[in-house]
């Protein structure tokens, strides 16, 4: 445990920094229940997977490709799946996949991304970020909604690093990201989407027993710093001890949202640490929110199937 987590008391929910994925899915029984993680083969992605399929679950479990699924799910329950989130050929044939299983969805967790990268890379002409983080995931949720059940959660994995996005909170004119780039400014921005369509679905899904949530999971090291600088980097490896949350720590808030019953009345929250948090301001422009779909589907009209 960090030194920091010592002294961070637990939230309304029981729950606080400290706590693990394992501990907030305590005595909860998921059997007959299906949750779907992206990424599952490293990182949170695994440890989510881990821990719902010990408390019962089936998971369904997406990575890039379908060998490091297999790679990674070794319950025998499991549904090892591919979608690269950068191709929506892949994304499409994800979520014909899900659809041909036949299993209702009871949680769909859009865990994987990438962060920071060093130079501006771009995927049908929309920076690489925010279209795997943001688009790819689109694609996929809003491709399975007919799949989900009654009562179902979707769950984005944001960050706090969605206040590095820019002061328009996403620049709708440049998602190309060549009228400038910058690494964590642009990831900010995917983080921010990703909260905003958190926003827009919870609001779509008003009343119908579904939740939307956003989250921000904790800072920890994981693969997902492979392109920070050695700078940073080094920076982390020091402070781990101190500040740095475990990876059952910083699965927890997604455990969290997807399956525990305190997130029931929550639709359209943004947690951090198991509890409701405060996201900058603009995340909870509901124009921006629309906005940002509609753009969105517009983009996802014209990709390849």
């Amino acid at each position: 445990m960090s030194l920091y987590a010592m002294f961070v008391p637990n939230g309304p929910s029981g729950f606080g920094y400290r706590s693990t994925a394992e501990e907030v899915s305590q005595g909860l029984e998921l059997s007959g229940k299906n949750v779907l993680v992206t990424g599952c083969n490293s990182g949170l992605g695994l440890e989510t997977a881990r821990v719902l399929a010990l408390r019962g679950a089936r998971v369904l479990g997406t990575a890039r490709t379908l060998e490091k699924a297999k790679q990674t799910l070794t319950d025998s329950r499991a549904v090892p799946l591919e979608c690269e989130l950068s191709d929506p050929r892949s994304v499409y044939a994800c979520v014909e996949a899900v659809r041909a299983s036949g299993l209702r969805l009871d949680a769909i967790i859009a865990n994987a991304g990438i962060m920071a990268l060093p130079e501006l890379k771009q995927a049908h002409g929309i920076e690489l970020q925010l279209f795997t983080n943001h688009i790819g995931h689109f694609l996929l949720i809003t491709g399975l909604l007919d799949a989900l059940s009654d009562t179902g959660r979707v769950v984005m994995v944001s960050s706090a690093a969605h206040k590095r996005a820019p002061s328009a909170g996403v620049e709708l004119d440049n998602l190309s990201g060549e009228r400038g780039y910058q690494p964590w400014r642009a990831y900010g921005q995917s983080k921010m989407a990703n909260l905003l369509f958190a926003k827009e679905l919870a609001r779509r899904f008003a009343d119908s027993g579904r939740i939307a949530l956003a989250l921000h999971p904790g800072v920890i090291a994981t693969n997902l710093t492979r392109n920070v600088s050695p700078l940073l980097a080094q920076a982390w490896a020091v402070s781990g001890p101190l500040a740095l949350k475990s990876l059952g720590q910083g699965a927890a808030t997604q455990v969290f949202a997807a399956v525990h019953p305190g997130a029931v009345g929550l639709n359209g929250a943004y947690l951090s640490d198991c509890n409701v948090a405060k996201p900058r301001a603009d995340a909870n422009n509901a124009d921006l929110a629309r906005r940002l779909w509609e753009a969105s589907a517009s983009i996802a009209a014209g990709l390849p199937r």
